[in-house]
């Protein structure tokens, strides 16, 4: 821990991701007084439709046919359908090899793009509750009918970017959803981390955590001086709190403005929410955005939606995992230096990020 109290001056330290110990984070706020070139705001099209665009209501012909509108009847407002550019698919079947050292395996999955609303500039923070509870509706629902069309598949990934730096190419809200026959590392990684958690303390860490954040407090002092070194408040990394969803900072971001949703309640499988539950989600996400867009707006962001892996282990990490949606603001371009080591660098203090979050009037 740095001997700098959180709420005052220069901080410089390594913060270890709980979930994850071996991904690590340098808060180094003396880092954002550097001459850099930081990431542009991304351009705003706020039109509600755009004739050149292939998502705006009137150009379906422009997309492959949906694999799934909402609602079934009348004007669509959600409208899926297959990635025209896919990393995965499933039109053609490759064998599997091994040379030496080199293997593949054949890249089998499905690629699919949601148009999260017909308006083609409309933002998360400006969509209706009912329309971001029926997109998370829309969500679960091609999550199941992957995971039930082919048992080779292992996880399916909902993801969505927003501006170039984040991966967006086209500029009308949309979210994206790969399923394929492997676990990514990263989710794997929260995986195995929490399953050890559990078995050592009997407890998910994910709900640890979110107990922490509503109930913990403590001052730390300097044992020769006596001197404050950090205190730690009740609720200072939370942004929001809904009935069933909570927002918060994590104490070791990636990123300056990062920001996870958790269920309050433990459940390890996105595909076992109720749907009932995705209006208090809809309603926790919208705030948190409204949140993000008064103090970045305009900022390139991805947000990705990590459940348990469909694989022979799903039911034993049922006790252990907690599905969460993380959102990453981009508003710096890494270095070489994070490149190289892997360890992310943050300059912007994570207590004082989630004082201002919380800050705004909404």
């Amino acid at each position: 821990m740095s001997d700098t109290p959180a709420d005052a001056g220069e901080v410089r330290e390594i913060r270890l991701n709980p979930i994850v110990p071996t991904e690590s984070v340098l808060v180094a706020t003396a880092r954002s007084m550097r001459p850099k070139k930081a990431e542009e705001l991304a351009p705003r099209d706020t039109r509600k439709h755009v004739e050149t665009c292939p998502f705006c209501r009137g150009n379906e012909h422009k997309t492959p046919p949906a694999i799934m509108v909402w609602p079934e009847a009348g004007d669509w407002r959600i409208r899926m359908v297959e990635n025209l550019y896919p990393v995965l698919g499933d039109d053609r079947a490759q064998s599997n090899f091994s040379f030496g050292l080199q293997q593949t395996i054949d890249g089998y999955g499905r690629h699919e793009v949601i148009i999260d609303h017909y308006e083609h500039g409309i933002a998360i923070h400006e969509m209706a509750e009912p329309h971001l509870a029926a997109l998370f509706g829309v969500y679960q629902k091609r999550m199941r009918q992957l995971f039930e069309s082919d048992d080779r598949l292992r996880y399916v990934l909902v993801f969505k970017n927003f501006g170039p730096a984040a991966g967006a190419s086209i500029p009308h809200t949309h979210s994206q959803v790969i399923a394929m026959p492997v676990v990514p590392e990263n989710v794997e990684a929260e995986v195995r981390n929490s399953a050890a958690h559990y078995a050592k303390h009997h407890h998910c860490i994910f709900c640890a955590l979110i107990d922490e954040a509503l109930t913990f407090e403590a001052t730390i002092y300097d044992r020769s001086s006596g001197a404050v070194r950090r205190k730690i408040n009740v609720g200072q990394y939370v942004i929001e709190r809904g009935e069933r969803f909570i927002a918060i900072k994590p104490f070791a971001s990636r990123y300056e403005w990062e920001v996870h949703i958790l269920p309050l309640a433990h459940q390890a499988d996105f595909l076992d929410a109720a749907t009932t539950d995705f209006d208090d989600l809809a309603r926790v996400l919208k705030r948190t955005m409204a949140r993000l867009d008064a103090v970045i707006g305009g900022a390139q962001y991805n947000f990705f939606l990590h459940s348990v892996p469909h694989d022979k282990e799903r039911g034993a990490h049922a006790a252990s995992y907690h599905w969460h949606l993380e959102i990453c603001p981009r508003t710096s371009i890494p270095t070489g230096f994070e490149l190289g080591s892997g360890l992310f660098v943050n300059t912007i203090n994570p207590e004082q990020a989630a004082e201002r979050l919380r800050a705004v009037d909404i």
